[in-house]
């Protein structure tokens, strides 16, 4: 099992390469199918956006179809509408089962506390040299996903760039990150940059269905989507436990910045148990999209307040690494919620 898969099932998110429809995204997915039967297809993608949009989607549906068709001038490819692959396919069956050996994934592991790591390691990206070195497994173009792009260590980034500088022959990366500005300016140089955009409500609301098995007129699950901002993720996210009221009730909090009564502030912490990674994930969303809302608020007058946006960006880069190491080591949450106040109060001030 991939350590993604072990995290997404606390969340019932299913693992992209076990998700078989795309929802949206169609302009992208056809600027893919027409590069590839084009016979001469970049070596590397970057599919850049926001979290849970479906970025990874796309990379494993591009993925099994260059696998399961080799020949990009094959009749079948030239005529192809879109990027399916029928899940019956033994390519397909194969992908989601995480046992094809014309790909390799490079993602996050767990640590030894059976906890995502916040980094890609140097050793999971040595399994590149076997990869590509060997041309026993398979036969034909190999594909590597690397998810996330921006998440490999200093060594591991080299190594990556090392491959792309020079890549091996019939080889396909596809790059998924959804922070664009924290990838490596050597590595984006060499990529072919496909931005995605979030989802549309209907579209989130179609997906979310899809993967929770509700109904589309489900009340609780139309309010997700409602409040997830085009991501399926985040509306899933949501549909857990008392996510959605978690979320609510940080935005409240929020909104009195930058005077929060500290009796909420402990009523807050209280609210988030130290085993309850949804919860967490809920209010650390809360939090990044009022700081969003902030930063893109006076666009227009960005150069007058730009210390002010600078500083708040900072502040939420140290938010975010707090909110990895919490989740990571498993700290009390109590803290982390009035460390993020604090900081974000004397930003606001």
């Amino acid at each position: 099992m991939s350590p993604r898969k072990a995290s997404e099932e606390e969340s019932a998110i299913r693992h992209p390469r076990e998700t078989a429809d795309l929802f949206g995204h169609r302009g992208a997915e056809t600027a893919l199918l027409d590069a590839y039967r084009s016979g001469r297809i970049p070596h590397a993608w970057l599919l850049g956006g926001p979290q849970g949009i479906g970025k990874a989607t796309l990379a494993y549906r591009m993925a099994r179809f260059v696998l399961a068709h080799r020949n990009p001038l094959a009749p079948e490819v030239q005529r192809a509408t879109s990027l399916a692959v029928d899940a019956a396919d033994p390519v397909a069956r194969q992908v989601a089962a995480d046992a094809h050996g014309g790909l390799l994934v490079l993602e996050r592991g767990l640590n030894d506390r059976g906890v995502l790591r916040t980094v890609i390691t140097v050793d999971e990206t040595r399994e590149t040299i076997s990869f590509f070195g060997s041309t026993a497994a398979v036969e034909g173009r190999r594909v590597c996903i690397v998810d996330t792009v921006h998440g490999p260590n200093p060594n591991a980034a080299n190594r990556l760039l090392k491959l792309l500088e020079e890549p091996p022959q019939q080889s396909l990366f596809l790059l998924v990150t959804h922070a664009p500005s924290r990838v490596l300016p050597t590595i984006l140089s060499r990529c072919r940059k496909l931005p995605l955009r979030p989802l549309s409500n209907e579209d989130v609301l179609r997906a979310a269905a899809l993967a929770s098995e509700r109904p589309a007129s489900d009340l609780a699950l139309n309010e997700a989507a409602a409040a997830a901002e085009g991501s399926v993720a985040r509306a899933l996210t949501l549909l857990g436990g008392d996510a959605l009221k978690m979320q609510q009730r940080t935005a409240a909090l929020l909104a009195t910045l930058p005077r929060v009564d500290p009796r909420e502030l402990h009523a807050l912490g209280e609210a988030l148990p130290l085993s309850d990674r949804i919860a967490l994930a809920a209010f650390i969303d809360g939090v990044e999209r009022w700081v969003s809302e902030r930063l893109h608020a006076d666009e227009a007058n960005a150069n007058a307040n730009l210390p002010r946006l600078a500083r708040l960006a900072e502040v939420w880069e140290k938010i975010a690494r707090a909110a990895r190491d919490t989740a990571e080591y498993n700290l009390e949450r109590k803290p982390l919620v009035f460390s993020v106040f604090s900081q974000l109060a004397e930003a606001t001030r």
